[in-house]
């Protein structure tokens, strides 16, 4: 049987059917943090941990993504993409069994660190799988393919995850990845060819090692801060420790010939301007799917199943825009989808921030499903962009170092809503988080994502244009 290397990449499946297949694993990974954020409050109840404490069962998660997406691109190039993409999928879905199987939070988070490690393979391991196979001029149209069905997960996520943990249990929300998983390992094995293997130099391990520490420390002490959980002095003590290492690893990866994140990515102005402002913008907008459910449950006393129905219009919203981002962009071009879109969304959020319990439910739903559609269009917007001018030589680096700021924002995301929940709490003296609490959440949410608007004007105002009209630039 001639060796991997040797099996021609010129046999593969029409590259829509790729991009299907791996957004199963996007699917996987979006179902369940949505319906994990709609199963906290019950999650906390049965734990017994206060709800906002159990926010760490999603960005332990997410720290752990954060943490070894940087070594995907070498794992994927060195062991071959599509056997790393199977054993991640095969990986998040026993997690996934493990969460369910859960008697207390130290548990919780050890089986969701492991969900995150097969998480931080699969999602950037799939998308080379699918990169490696397509032209530029492709590149839209098949990064809607691949969103269209990831997109499903949020939109059941909500009222599935209310469903099951009304009329179940919270359990059964990780339980629901099994069949899943289970059709992707198949999906995978039978329909997407091998890509060959290389011999990549050696892995940066001081850089992993500090890029991981740094982002471990800085998450940690967002979860802890101001909340009592650990003795005075010690998440001050992570925070200056966590600055010095991402200090340091900067540093190294400027210097180094293959370092961990290849910063020489950034002289390419569409990846810096996607990775940079994109950023922002996703930390504003990772606190949106954290504080709707809560505040639906702690703040208008909605029931599980009450909140995923109105939760879920934020997600419908961004599958109802998916179809129609390729004309928006066409007709506005990339820069001004992403500088006036920031705005709209921003304002969106805002909305959010004047909910009370008076308001009609069809409203809520209309501001929801409206700033889905905003924030879906920039989310396409920034995946397609981020690619468009980075040579094949760089894209694992590539897709390693965005997919890394990437999670990592929607991390800080939950940890900042997190922490300004508590902040409140505490500075009004109330015993629990009340909408004025949400509110000022929301507030901040929508100022980091209007940052964003001003940082994008830095792309020339012809970004993008290959991907869009299909031409190649000399």
């Amino acid at each position: 049987m001639p060796p991997e290397s040797a099996k021609p990449v010129s046999k593969s499946p029409d590259p829509r059917v790729v991009a299907a297949i791996v957004a199963s694993a996007l699917f996987m990974q979006n179902l369940d943090s949505t319906v994990v954020a709609t199963a906290l409050p019950a999650m906390a109840r049965d734990l017994g941990e206060d709800p906002l404490t159990m926010g760490v069962a999603i960005t332990s998660y997410l720290v752990a993504l954060t943490v070894f997406i940087p070594i995907s691109g070498w794992v994927a190039d060195r062991f071959g993409a599509k056997q790393v993409f199977m054993v991640a999928i095969a990986t998040f879905t026993v997690a996934s069994v493990l969460c369910g199987l859960s008697q207390g939070l130290a548990e919780m988070v050890g089986a969701r660190v492991l969900q995150g490690m097969g998480g931080a393979m699969m999602v950037p391991v799939g998308r080379l799988l699918l990169l490696r196979r397509v032209r530029k001029d492709e590149l839209l149209t098949v990064t809607t393919w691949l969103s269209m069905p990831a997109l499903l997960g949020p939109v059941m996520g909500p009222p599935v995850g209310g469903f099951l943990t009304d009329f179940l249990s919270w359990r059964a929300v990780f339980w629901i990845n099994v069949p899943v998983g289970v059709l992707g390992l198949l999906l995978v094995w039978r329909v997407i060819p091998a890509l060959p293997k290389s011999l990549p130099p050696p892995p940066d391990v001081p850089g992993l090692a500090m890029v991981g520490g740094a982002l471990a420390c800085l998450m940690f002490t967002f979860e802890t801060l101001g909340r009592g959980l650990v003795p005075a002095g010690i998440p001050e003590g992570v925070l200056v420790l966590g600055l010095l290492l991402a200090v340091l690893a900067v540093r190294h990866c400027l210097r180094v010939k293959n370092p961990a994140l290849d910063f020489s990515l950034f002289s390419i102005p569409a990846f810096s301007v996607t990775v940079i402002a994109g950023s922002a913008f996703r930390v504003g907008a990772g606190m949106v799917p954290f504080l709707v459910p809560l505040s639906l449950q702690l703040g208008f006393g909605a029931s599980a199943a009450q909140s995923g129905m109105i939760s879920f219009a934020t997600a419908l919203g961004a599958l109802v825009m998916k179809p129609m981002a390729q004309f928006a962009l066409r007709l506005f071009g990339f820069r001004n989808v992403l500088v006036w879109n920031a705005v709209c969304a921003a304002v969106t959020v805002a909305i959010c921030a004047a909910f009370r319990p008076g308001w009609p439910t069809a409203a809520i739903f209309i501001v929801l499903l409206i700033g889905g559609l905003f924030r879906s269009l920039h989310f396409t917007t920034t995946n397609t962009l981020a690619y468009g001018d980075v040579p094949q030589a760089k894209l694992s680096a590539a897709t390693s170092f965005y997919s890394t700021a990437q999670q990592l924002s929607l991390a800080l995301g939950v940890g900042v809503a997190s922490a300004v929940l508590q902040a409140s709490v505490a500075v009004s003296g109330r015993a629990a988080a009340q909408m004025p609490d949400f509110s000022v959440a929301f507030l901040i949410g929508a100022a980091l994502m209007l940052i964003s608007a001003p940082m994008s004007m830095r792309l020339p105002p012809e970004a993008g244009e290959g991907i869009v009209t299909g031409r190649r630039r000399g």
